[in-house]
């Protein structure tokens, strides 16, 4: 290997920018490398702050290099119809029109994409980065079939801008606590991710498979895929469709119901996290340190949102490709109870039933919804709560209505 071709050093670019004092004093130094044995002493007084901005150097230099390396590599190698070698918009923003099905059987056969990529935080608006991509997960999904396959890649990104790598690690260590350097798990380079991942969608011939993504993560994930495929320099002949899930969710009711479900109620559905630390649902690396925030499981969490509520909608028998296991056993029917804090909004009238025929109800008499695999938003429903009455100020009442509890818990 050529010395060009080599990685490069922090000392490297130090030497470099030193060169022309070197020059002027006379020493024979036409090439950086002639410099090295002239500026050791320098280079160990340097402060910490200094010897750290020319590794940021030395990094971005590196990884420049190895980015051209593996778009010169993905050349020899088969990519999937439509990819070319020019850079061109890569998603497009589609609304709901673009949803529609002629019947059910069409919907049934219908398949999805889940997709979501994880950021080393958000940096602010005159950044030319404004995302950090880390972590990428996507599922193949249908209502007949649930999961059919899932794609995952943790991403080597690029070097935070200077002033910025605290508040990323930070805004990192909240959430997915993917760290920015020293992760000793393999990350892919941005072309092999973006080459993977069209792979994975495998394209038809003239038309290309609509990905969808919940409506707060849509501008951080195209924005995510227009970067790195501009600086994979890989683009697509024709945009890649890029929905909201909220939509679709809302479009798959409409077709059976012949009315939409608000989107706050759609949102508060999929925002559910009944299936957390439900098994195969993170990845191995997640799984193993007990993180929550997972870009695959977020991905299947849909999946899963979608099965329970809809399957049973359009006679579909739950499957494990549909819910985790201990989930598929009970056929979605789980009965959901809940402690309402909200004295507010939830408030039981005394005159009201009594013993068993208690219900919690709103001021205005709408109760809440169950999740279910057979129950609509235009159903309502309310949730039985034993024996027991909650009312007023949530917790404290529900413990004052039950003396025994309360004891145990002053004493």
């Amino acid at each position: 290997m050529s010395r060009s071709q080599r990685s490069r050093s922090a000392y490297y670019f130090f030497v470099r920018d030193r060169l022309p004092v070197l020059q002027q004093r006379g020493l024979p130094v036409a090439r950086v490398v002639d410099g090295f044995p002239h500026l050791t002493q320098e280079w160990a007084l340097l402060t910490v702050e200094e010897r750290m901005f020319y590794a940021e150097k030395a990094q971005k230099w590196n990884e420049k290099k190895s980015l051209q390396k593996a778009a010169k590599e993905m050349l020899n190698n088969p990519v999937p119809a439509g990819v070319t070698t020019e850079v061109y918009r890569v998603t497009s923003l589609l609304d709901a029109s673009a949803i529609s099905w002629m019947s059910d059987q069409a919907v049934l056969a219908d398949t999805f994409y889940f997709l979501n990529v994880y950021s080393h935080g958000k940096l602010p608006s005159h950044c030319d980065q404004r995302f950090l991509p880390c972590e990428i997960g996507c599922v193949k999904y249908s209502l007949q079939e649930g999961i059919m396959a899932d794609f995952h890649h943790f991403i080597d990104s690029e070097v935070p801008p200077r002033g910025y790598r605290y508040h990323c690690q930070a805004a990192s260590d909240a959430t997915h606590k993917i760290p920015i350097s020293g992760f000793h798990l393999s990350r892919t380079c941005y072309p092999v991710v973006i080459r993977e991942l069209l792979q994975f969608a495998q394209p038809a011939k003239g038309a290309w498979p609509r990905f969808y993504c919940k409506s707060d993560d849509r501008f951080r994930i195209s924005w995510c895929l227009e970067r790195m495929a501009s600086i994979a320099v890989i683009g697509v002949d024709s945009p890649l469709e890029l929905l909201t899930v909220e939509d679709l969710v809302i479009k798959l009711y409409q077709k059976k119901y012949h009315k939409e479900p608000s989107k706050t109620w759609v949102s508060r559905e999929l925002d559910v996290v009944l299936w957390d630390f439900s098994s195969n649902t993170r990845c191995e690396w997640h799984e193993e340190n007990d993180i929550l925030c997972c870009a695959l499981a977020s991905c299947k969490k849909i999946a899963y949102c979608i099965s329970k509520s809809l399957a049973g909608v359009y006679g579909v028998s739950l499957t494990a490709a549909h819910l985790p296991p201990k989930d598929c056993v009970s056929n979605g029917n789980t009965n959901l109870r809940r402690v309402i804090l909200d004295a507010g909004r939830f408030q039981e009238s005394k005159a009201r039933g009594s013993g068993s025929d208690r219900r919690i109800h709103s001021p205005s008499g709408v109760q809440e919804l169950v999740p279910s695999s057979c129950d609509s938003p235009c159903d309502v429903k309310s949730f039985p709560f034993g024996t027991s009455t909650i009312r007023g100020r949530g917790i404290t009442r529900w413990l004052e209505s039950t003396p025994a509890l309360s004891k145990s818990f002053s004493n």
